[in-house]
């Protein structure tokens, strides 16, 4: 049993590899590859059924996934952008739910805690395929940000709905005033918690001072940030953001420079891992959900199907429109401070609502039977409407976000964005450099200080000095690409002659490890100053 489950994983690991080198080879949305070959090898002869515990999704794969996307964000543009997002998170999923509730109570006859329970499963957008997309098509920063913000703390609205209305369906009982007072406590009690989980966390791997251990550390963070409230009955969700939030903006003066180096790429690998196996395994779960299906009529199943596809995109844009421009409509300083946006930018937010893994595992979750022993109302219609919707609007934004992101020449901002963002960056770097070298200079009269040490210090400011690219026109970034090509011919040449001093004997493997770590840091740090070419 254990070696049939191994051997099943392995396969999903040659198929995450293979799916993912094929995205890249086609310029496609990897997501989406993966759904559809997980629904590929679902109906694959002899191939088990592999179900998708909800569980696993709720408890081990999203406090990593939510954390390290906290953690990449940025605090300032978070909070410039906070408004938004909230109004997205909270306001959007709230409004999206109650809109599905209504649409199936009067349409096709579930109660109202049945189609509110449908509208929290299917109200919170995903965060992992659309900026995947997104971020190719040289989107603006803030369109980014507000998106990924959005996806972070959508899910915590969502599942605190959730428990509400299985609660109400499994009791019968639902109080507005008690639940909204519950909803606001736990929001704040959260992020309270996750603020000082993120707090301790970076005293303890500053104490620990050695970049195995600090990993680990970081890896237990987000687990403990979202299950202690995750098990005292708040969602964890929040806790886990803020608890990345504070990592993020508190972390660079208190991790050392070899965890971070180490740590990059950790994290990278694990969270490539966790987001390829779980649209993997979501497809996977295309069998199950046909074969529940069957219990309904084919008519009564697609039509609430299609019902609540149209209800969600509908009410994403219902709500985006209002509530981007009547705040600023009825608030002169709101306008003077963030003015309008263009209805381009606002239309891209809009049409960016794709639902993923949490509404399926949410779906799963549900229980199969009341207390009383009755089955669980309309669960195999809602896990097959939550697939339904993850597979129409994955495949649908992922095909239809590139075109429409050319044809409003939304894009077009963007490069513009980043060209002003890398000049910035340049800027940046010789501000340090200079400052740096002025504190050097400020030793000189040191008498301790060797001659031949500030020869050889002023030596390297001026050589990463010269490697900086003066602008970002065309002849500045061909000299700099130049450059860049044959600084890497050299370190080329350079790792062939320790190949052949280890073959000779001259060196041993451990002298080779240590000047190969030199060489792969130095090509690592020439690819992060390279420039790529912006169309202007």
């Amino acid at each position: 049993m254990i070696e049939a489950r191994f051997q099943i994983f392995l396969i999903l690991l040659a198929v995450l590899a293979g799916t993912a080198l094929l995205a890249r080879r086609i310029n496609a949305a990897p997501a989406i590859l993966l759904l559809l070959a997980g629904i590929a090898l679902a109906f694959v002869p002899g191939m088990p059924q592999v179900e998708l515990p909800p569980e696993l999704v709720l408890l081990l794969v999203l406090p990593p996934l939510i954390y390290s996307a906290a953690v990449a964000m940025s605090w300032r543009e978070f909070r410039f952008n906070l408004r938004v997002i909230v109004l997205l998170s909270v306001g959007c999923v709230i409004f999206t739910a109650f809109m599905v509730a209504a649409a199936t109570h009067y349409l096709i006859g579930l109660p109202w805690a049945v189609g509110f329970l449908l509208g929290a499963i299917v109200a919170p957008p995903d965060v992992v395929a659309p900026l995947a997309i997104a971020r190719k098509l040289g989107l603006p920063r803030r369109i980014l940000v507000v998106l990924e913000g959005e996806g972070l703390a959508n899910d915590a609205t969502a599942l605190i709905l959730y428990r509400f209305a299985v609660a109400a369906i499994s009791t019968g009982l639902f109080s507005l005033p008690q639940a909204t007072g519950t909803f606001f406590a736990i929001v704040a009690s959260e992020i309270v918690f996750g603020v000082a989980v993120g707090w301790v966390s970076l005293r303890a791997r500053h104490y620990a001072r050695d970049p195995q251990v600090e990993i680990v550390l970081s890896l237990i963070t987000p687990y403990i940030a979202y299950w202690i409230p995750e098990h005292l009955g708040g969602s964890g969700v929040i806790a886990t953001v803020a608890c990345g939030l504070y990592v993020s903006w508190n972390g660079p003066l208190l991790i050392s420079a070899a965890t971070r180096l180490q740590g990059i790429f950790f994290w990278d690998l694990v969270i490539f891992m966790i987001e390829g196996l779980l649209f993997l395994l979501t497809g996977f779960q295309m069998r199950m959900v046909l074969e529940k299906s069957r219990a309904f009529p084919l008519h009564d199943i697609l039509f609430a199907t299609g019902l609540v596809i149209v209800i969600v995109i509908v009410a994403r844009f219902a709500w985006v429109y209002p509530a981007t421009y009547l705040p600023r409509l009825l608030s002169r300083r709101l306008r003077e401070r963030d003015p309008y946006p263009s209805w381009r930018t606002v239309f891209v937010i809009a049409f960016t609502g794709v639902r993923g893994a949490v509404s399926l595992a949410a779906a799963l979750a549900l229980p199969y039977a009341l207390a009383n022993g009755d089955p669980f109302p309309n669960r195999d219609l809602i896990l097959f409407v939550t697939f339904s919707l993850i597979l129409v609007t994955l495949v649908g934004t992922g095909l239809g976000l590139p075109p429409l992101v050319r044809w409003l020449g939304v894009a077009g901002d963007g490069r513009s964005e980043h060209a002003a963002e890398h000049e910035a960056e340049i800027a940046a770097r010789r501000d340090a450099l200079a400052k740096a070298l002025e504190s050097l200079e400020a030793r000189s009269s040191d008498p301790e200080m060797s001659e031949e040490v500030l020869r050889l210090l002023r030596a390297r400011h001026e050589t990463r000095t010269s490697q900086l690219p003066a602008s970002l026109d065309p002849d500045s970034r061909a000299v700099t690409t130049i450059g860049a090509n044959l600084t890497r011919e050299l370190i080329g040449i350079e790792r062939k002659c320790i190949h052949t001093l280890l073959r000779n004997g001259s060196i041993t493997d451990e002298t080779r490890r240590r000047i190969e770590r030199d060489l792969d840091l130095e090509e690592a740090s020439l690819a992060n100053r390279e420039f790529r070419r912006i169309s202007l």
